[in-house]
């Protein structure tokens, strides 16, 4: 049974840490490396030193949306609806590509003053103005189900909420999206739309690095995973068996999977999402040993699930069998959802070391960096608190090996 006290998983963050905006250049941020046990420091564009050659980096290459959405009542109330998921139709890609009404699962902010009705609110296509409607549904677990509609006929819901929408920063920025936040707070690589939440390690990420890394011999591959709002929700109990994790859809090809069956052993991803998602990829094929049987829009992964399974099955094994799987379902690429927590007393197998930015205490992804390096991670912090490193999303990089 996992048993974290979350008082041990705390630590004092003065505001003046927080990176309010990023640094001119990507690429001038300082990066803390760990190994074997010592703590050491550089700029990242530096970081190709630091990485063994052998090594397969991979990336998020999710892309934020703009899902921060604010309306007006004819009263004058202001109604901030947040896109959370898609609903109807389902698919990121469809919902995004829709040229209809579509349905989303939203936070709604000054929920009591949308009683009932239709809200709009304006935006500009091609010099002209128009109206983005939104109906109020109904319930949806802790959301709201949310219809959206729009008076541009010939344009998608994807190219509205682009016009409509503001960039959905981290809430302890405390301030509003502005003109640099649309490029800064997406990655050089960001391709498939989905996030509202950036996968923060790659910020880092510049093309002349990547260049430097592949003329290293360094390999990469990219995976998609749709970070969620649940990346900013504290954990607000002592016990962190009663916090509950969003879910999160990923998307992997055949051939990276392929790729990683490759490269065991010397995989080093881009942030905790990555992270995230290739230890549910490991535990994913787990699931299909035991249930062949399952059908492609029945593949998730619980929150506590990876503790359940008997993970006894090599990395290898694993993911011949979801391989294995996926020709049997003609299938050219895994999609699910996960809920998974990586805690202390978590074990590891799929990376070799992490690439990561220095997060919020008492959360869901310092949980995670103390499952990769132990109690270690104070020592690390407290480095960094010690010697100017910037905090959070904006802020500076980290290189992890055990």
């Amino acid at each position: 049974m996992i048993s974290v006290n979350l008082n041990e998983y705390d630590y004092n963050l003065p505001s003046e840490k927080i990176a309010q905006y990023p640094l001119s250049e990507r690429d001038s941020s300082k990066v803390l490396i760990y190994k074997n046990g010592d703590i050491n420091e550089d700029l990242f564009r530096e970081i190709d030193k630091y990485i063994p050659t052998d090594s397969l980096l991979v990336f998020n290459n999710t892309k934020v949306i703009k899902a921060r959405l604010i309306f007006h009542k004819d009263t004058g109330a202001r109604i901030e609806i947040f896109c959370l998921e898609p609903l109807s139709p389902g698919d990121y890609a469809l919902s995004f590509g829709s040229r209809e009404k579509v349905e989303w699962k939203c936070i709604i902010g000054n929920l009591k003053k949308w009683k009932s009705g239709t809200i709009k609110t304006n935006f500009i296509w091609n010099t002209k103005n128009f109206e983005l409607h939104a109906e109020k549904l109904n319930e949806d677990g802790d959301a709201l189900r949310i219809r959206f509609s729009w008076n541009c006929p010939g344009i998608t819901f994807g190219d509205v909420i682009e016009a409509a929408g503001h960039i959905p920063l981290p809430p302890y920025l405390n301030r509003p999206d502005e003109e640099c936040d649309s490029i800064r707070y997406q990655t050089i690589y960001s391709m498939v739309k989905g996030s509202v939440a950036a996968p923060t390690a790659g910020l880092h990420f510049t093309r002349h690095l990547l260049d430097k890394l592949y003329r290293k011999g360094i390999k990469s591959a990219e995976l998609t995973l749709h970070i969620g709002a649940g990346t900013f929700q504290p954990i607000k109990s002592d016990n962190v068996l009663e916090h509950e994790m969003h879910s999160e859809h990923f998307y992997i090809s055949a051939e990276t999977i392929e790729m990683l069956l490759k490269n065991l052993g010397s995989i080093v991803p881009v942030g905790t999402t990555s992270a995230r998602t290739l230890e549910s990829l490991y535990w994913l094929g787990i699931k299909l040993l035991h249930h062949p049987e399952t059908e492609p829009d029945e593949l998730f992964l619980k929150q506590w699930e990876a503790y359940d399974l008997a993970g006894s099955v090599s990395p290898y094994h694993s993911l011949e069998i979801l391989l294995l799987w996926m020709q049997q379902n003609k299938l050219g690429s895994v999609h699910a959802p996960t809920r998974i927590i990586i805690v202390p007393g978590y074990s590891f197998r799929m990376i070799k070391g992490l690439i990561t930015n220095f997060h919020l205490p008492r959360s869901t992804l310092l949980l995670l960096i103390s499952a990769w390096v132990g109690d270690d991670w104070k020592k690390i912090y407290n480095y960094a608190l010690n010697n100017n490193f910037r905090f959070l999303s904006y802020g500076d990089g980290s290189l992890l090996f055990r």
